[in-house]
């Protein structure tokens, strides 16, 4: 094979894996709907823990929460809709 085509056939095997977006949450939120619980049982439980609780979404099967957390910062977080387990949280300062 010639250096070319090598590069070639690299490059395009490069690009396939490049073009396929990365989410963290795909395998933590790999739930079948049946096993959902509510938004609003999810919103509940945030608010008692002291979130102030802006908009809940469904997101690569996560609930994907906007909301502002017990020490008052901005949060964007993700979590399990079958278990409420935090998936992924970020905090903006």
């Amino acid at each position: 094979m010639s250096a070319a085509l090598a590069f070639t056939v690299l490059a395009a095997g490069s690009l396939g894996v490049l073009s396929t977006p990365a989410h963290a949450s795909d395998d933590m939120c790999n739930v079948p709907k049946a096993d959902w619980k509510t938004k609003e049982a999810l919103t509940e439980k945030l608010t008692a823990e002291g979130w102030d609780v802006r908009k809940v979404k469904t997101e690569d099967g996560c609930f994907e929460v906007y909301a502002m957390d017990a020490a008052g910062k901005k949060v964007e977080a993700y979590f399990n809709p079958a278990t409420f387990e935090a998936v992924k949280i970020k905090k903006q300062d």
